[in-house]
């Protein structure tokens, strides 16, 4: 068990040792860049499945006030780009290249929508949108409002280093491994799964 303990600890350190040369190499690398913000637009439907890879940074989701997608990316731009597809009841967002440094996106969506998101880390932070959930980070911290906890048939949220704050689902837990699961009556799934931070799941 010691051991195995142990080595969650050297994980963890990695990541965290990872994130912070990622940071440390865009501090050095790339020189801060004052330009206009880049928006990327499509419209799309209510409903529809969005995938969204992004890139380390700080990114904001929220609910649009009209069924689009439209990504801005803001601060320290350097050599970010997006990739926004949308077709029929299916969109894909990349952000690529980010600098890590000051970099922010906002992120607009429809108000219903179902969503993936894998970041490679950073702050994220997520608007109640309804529909089903499917979050990754690899390091930082995530905060996901998830609106009415009884729209929900299952919650699946963990962390390897670090905390779960999921009182509106009853529950809070920290340290290592830690694992947190809900049921209840709804028909969304919400799944958040961290590397090393915290993790906070919250009505809005």
């Amino acid at each position: 068990m010691k051991a195995a303990i142990f080595a969650v600890l050297i994980a963890a350190g990695s990541c965290a040792t990872a994130c912070q040369q990622a940071q440390d190499r865009a501090n050095t690398a790339e020189k801060p860049v004052a330009t206009k913000p880049l928006v990327a637009d499509k419209p799309f439907v209510a409903g529809g499945s969005i995938d969204m890879q992004l890139d380390g940074g700080g990114y904001e989701v929220r609910a649009a006030a009209d069924n689009h997608i439209r990504v801005t990316l803001s601060g320290n731009i350097g050599n970010a780009n997006v990739e926004l597809t949308a077709s029929g009841t299916r969109a894909d967002i990349k952000v690529k290249d980010t600098p890590h440094n000051n970099f922010q996106a906002t992120i607009e969506v429809p108000k219903t929508a179902d969503y993936v998101i894998r970041l490679t880390g950073g702050e994220l932070a997520v608007d109640a949108i309804t529909g089903n959930k499917d979050v990754e980070s690899y390091g930082g911290n995530m905060t996901i409002a998830v609106g009415d906890p009884n729209d929900y048939s299952s919650v699946d949220a963990s962390v390897k280093a670090g905390n779960i704050e999921a009182g509106v689902f009853g529950g809070s837990k920290s340290g290592l491994l830690q694992h947190f699961t809900w049921s209840g009556p709804g028909k969304y799934t919400l799944r958040a799964n961290l590397g090393a931070g915290n993790l906070i799941l919250r009505s809005k």
